[in-house]
C-alpha cells in the first residue's frame, strides 16, 4: 500500500445490493451477437461512469459496435496501465429451453438470472465497483486503471479489440490485463475443495466451412451426387478421426499443482492424464485439438434432392499448434476435392507467465478471501479477447474471482445461465483486493 495511506473501510453489503440491482439491470440491455448492438452497453455504462464524474472515450467502427474506455490517472510509480477487460457482447439463446427469460435479469433464488450473467456481464460490473471505488474513495493509484468494455468478442473481435489493435494501438500499450479465461470451482475431480484457476493461455480456434456440391434432382430418384450425402460421409469421416492428447506445459503444470495439493491423488503421468480425459470432457478438449459440429444446412424441399450442403465446425486447437498443419490433416482426412474447406477465423496466442507480479497479488487476493483455496494456472478451451494483449507481449491473465457451484457451472453459452448473489460479493471483493494490491 502507499505509505502513510489508509485503506477505507468498504460496506460490502451495500456494494453487493448495489451490483446485484447494476447487473440485472445490464442482463436486460440487448447486445446479443448477431448483431451486437454493443452502443447499447457503451451508453448504459457511460451513464453511470458520468454519475461518478468519470469521463470516458467512445471508439466506434461502425454499425453501432461502439467500446466504452475509461481511465482513472495514476502517478506512475509502479509501471504502466493495469486494464480491466470485459465485453459487452453476449451469444444467442434459444428461450423455450429457458426458465426465465434471457434478457430479463431477474433476480430469483439467490441468483442474478440471464445471457452474460457468467459470460461476462457479471464480470464487468464486478471490474466497474472496482473501478469507481476508486474514484468514489479517492484512492492513490501508482499505476493508471483503465476500464475498457470492447464490441464483438463472441463473434471473433474484428469490430472489438482487434479493431483497436489496428486503429488505436496505444489503447493496449499496458504492463497488464484482467480478462475472462479463468474462474473457480467448489469442486475438482470430485474433490470438494476450492480451487481458483488463473488464466494464464487458451486453445486457438480455427473455425471452418465445408462446402460440398452436386446434382440437383427429384428425391424419388437417388443418385451417387448428392451434395449431403458427400457432406455427410465428410464428416463421418471426421467423427472417426482419433486424434491424439498433446498436454501444454501450463495443462501439465496445473495437474502437477492438483497433485500437490492432494486434489489428484495420482501423479499425473500421461496415462493418468488420457484417463482423465476419458472421463472429463472439458479435460479431453483442453488436451486434444478438439472438432465440434455446430451447423449443418442442406436442401429447399422435402423431395429435393440438393445441390449443395455446408457444415461449420468449430475447431480448437491446443496452445502453439500450428493452424496450417492442422488444416493439411483435415484436407487428408476428408479425402474428398469436392468438399471445399473454408477458413472463416483463426487465432493463437503464447501464454502469460506465472512468474508476474499480478500473478503473484491474485493468488494472495484469492488465498486470503477463500480458506484453503488452491489456486493453479489455467488454460481456457474458449479463447478470449486476452489473446491480442499477449500477442503484443503483455501478460493478461483470466481472473474472475467467484466460486462456482453446480447450479452455476456449465451455464455459460447454455440454457438459464445465472451466477449467485454471494459470488458476486466474492468476486468484488477479491477483485478490488488484487487491483489494489497491483495499483497501490
Amino acid at each position: 500500500m502507499t505509505q502513510g495511506h489508509a485503506e477505507p473501510t468498504l460496506n460490502w453489503d451495500a456494494l453487493t445490493d448495489e451490483a446485484v440491482e447494476l447487473l440485472s439491470a445490464y442482463l436486460r440491455v440487448d447486445t446479443v451477437n448477431p448483431p451486437g448492438n454493443e452502443s447499447r452497453a457503451a451508453d448504459w455504462l457511460a451513464d453511470i461512469l458520468d454519475r461518478e464524474g468519470i469521463p470516458q472515450e467512445r471508439y466506434d467502427p461502425g454499425d453501432g459496435r461502439e467500446t466504452l474506455v475509461a481511465r482513472l490517472p495514476g502517478d506512475g510509480s509502479r509501471g504502466k496501465p493495469l486494464i480491466l477487460l470485459n465485453h459487452t457482447d453476449v451469444v444467442p439463446f434459444e428461450r423455450s429451453h429457458w426458465t426465465e427469460d434471457p434478457l430479463g435479469g431477474a433476480i430469483k433464488d439467490g441468483f442474478i438470472w440471464g445471457r452474460g450473467a457468467i459470460d461476462m456481464k457479471g464480470m464487468g460490473i464486478m471490474e466497474l465497483i472496482s473501478f469507481v471505488l476508486h474514484r468514489r474513495h479517492n484512492l492513490p493509484l501508482r499505476r493508471e486503471l483503465i476500464f475498457m468494455a470492447v464490441a464483438d468478442e463472441e463473434a471473433g473481435s474484428a469490430y472489438g479489440v482487434e479493431f483497436l489493435a489496428r486503429a488505436h494501438p496505444e489503447l493496449l500499450d499496458c504492463d497488464f490485463v484482467i480478462n475472462e479465461g479463468g474462474s473457480g470451482s467448489s469442486e475438482t475431480l470430485g474433490k470438494q475443495r476450492p480451487v481458483m484457476s488463473i488464466g494464464v493461455s487458451e486453445k486457438g480456434p480455427l473455425w471452418l466451412t465445408l462446402r460440398a456440391r452436386g446434382r440437383p434432382g427429384h428425391g424419388s430418384v437417388p443418385h451417387d451426387d448428392n451434395a449431403a450425402d458427400r457432406l455427410v460421409r465428410a464428416l463421418q469421416r471426421i467423427q472417426d478421426w482419433e486424434r491424439p492428447l498433446m498436454p501444454a506445459p501450463e495443462v501439465r503444470e496445473y495437474f502437477a499443482q492438483l497433485h500437490a495439493a492432494g486434489i489428484l491423488d495420482a501423479e499425473p503421468t500421461d496415462a493418468v492424464l488420457e484417463r482423465i480425459a476419458h472421463e472429463h470432457p472439458r479435460y479431453q478438449s483442453v488436451q486434444s485439438n478438439s472438432i465440434s459440429l455446430t451447423q449443418l444446412n442442406a436442401g429447399v424441399k422435402h423431395n429435393v434432392i440438393p445441390a449443395e450442403a455446408s457444415a461449420t465446425l468449430d475447431i480448437r486447437l491446443v496452445p502453439g499448434y500450428d493452424p496450417d498443419e492442422f488444416l493439411d490433416q483435415i484436407t487428408r482426412v476428408i479425402a474428398d476435392e469436392r468438399v471445399a474447406i473454408e477458413q472463416v477465423f483463426t487465432s493463437s496466442t503464447p501464454p502469460s507467465r506465472l512468474d508476474t507480479e499480478l500473478y503473484a497479488v491474485m493468488t494472495q487476493a484469492a488465498k486470503s478471501a477463500i480458506e484453503d483455496v488452491v489456486v493453479v494456472p489455467g488454460v481456457s478451451t474458449g479463447f478470449t479477447d486476452s489473446r491480442v494483449f499477449r500477442r503484443l507481449g503483455v501478460p493478461a491473465y483470466g481472473f474472475v474471482p467467484w466460486l462456482l457451484g453446480p447450479d452455476e457451472q456449465g451455464r455459460a453459452h447454455g440454457n438459464d445461465e445465472r451466477v449467485s448473489i454471494e459470488n458476486l460479493r466474492l468476486g468484488m471483493q477479491i477483485l478490488h483486493t488484487a487491483v489494489r494490491g497491483i495499483c497501490s
